[in-house]
């Protein structure tokens, strides 16, 4: 009987490509969405407006960084890098007609038509323009749910995509709108991100990874990539107690009360 053939070279190829795309994905810390292909495989090939937020943000603080120190010439080097990025930023991650930043896809060359939750990440960053801000206030109800702000509308099974709410990016989106005098809204959603950690705190004595930011329940049901839901999380513990300190002080007492409540009528 004839051996069957086999193309070794592309199976290679492929492997390798999936391989590089995986690893990307998890390096990214968004383990598993669908932002970037199925199952993440496509990371490898996109320009993340995360990732782009959080170098600028380094490159801006590494110049002021050298500007203190003296060292004037590290600190020009980091304020062109960052200039350089931004002006990227602007050019090939902003969609001014769908008034959200959003990633690209540097092997398509086009903008992806996943919307995201990073999509805040410029603000925090403060790299946005006033205009820019008040158009992603004005797309907040793509993301706003009953538990705060979902990292996607697309449901994929994933946990980094609908119905998920995870606290990082919470705290990021807070700290955006706030810098751009958006309390308002950085007050009502986060109220609604907190009420929901302390509801499920009150209910079994513990602090998750994530949230179900349609239900407000800890209970979650994974279906592509990790299951679990991880109990004492140091991010929401953080993120929590960074959220509560920013919210105005009657709506903390109105967060203690209701939890106060909840737990006599428990009783």
């Amino acid at each position: 009987m004839a051996k069957p053939e086999c193309t070794v070279a592309a199976d290679l190829a492929l492997s390798s490509d999936f391989y590089k795309g995986d690893r990307s994905m998890r390096e990214s810390g968004y383990d598993i969405s669908f932002r970037f292909g199925p199952y993440g495989a496509g990371t490898h090939h996109f320009a993340a407006v995360c990732l782009n937020s959080l170098l600028y943000k380094s490159e801006r603080d590494l110049e002021q960084i050298s500007s203190i120190l003296g060292r004037k010439e590290d600190a020009e080097q980091w304020k062109k890098r960052a200039e350089e990025r931004k002006a990227n930023i602007q050019k090939y991650l902003w969609n001014s007609q769908r008034g959200l930043f959003v990633d690209y896809d540097f092997v398509q060359q086009a903008q992806s038509s996943y919307d995201y939750v990073t999509t805040f990440f410029p603000l925090w960053a403060g790299l946005a323009t006033p205009e820019q801000a008040q158009a992603l206030v004005e797309h907040l109800a793509t993301f706003e749910q009953p538990g705060g702000l979902v990292m996607s509308p697309r449901e994929s099974g994933g946990q980094w995509d609908f119905p998920y709410a995870w606290a990082p990016n919470q705290l990021i989106a807070d700290e955006g709108l706030r810098k751009y005098g958006f309390n308002k809204e950085a007050d009502r959603v986060s109220y609604k991100f907190l009420s929901t950690v302390a509801e499920n705190f009150r209910r079994d004595g513990t602090i998750r990874e994530k949230y179900n930011a349609v239900t407000r329940s800890s209970e979650t049901q994974v279906t592509a990539g990790y299951h679990m839901n991880i109990v004492g999380f140091g991010w929401t513990n953080g993120a929590f107690l960074e959220l509560l300190h920013d919210l105005p002080v009657d709506l903390v007492q109105k967060l203690a009360r209701e939890q106060g409540s909840s737990a006599s009528a428990a009783h």
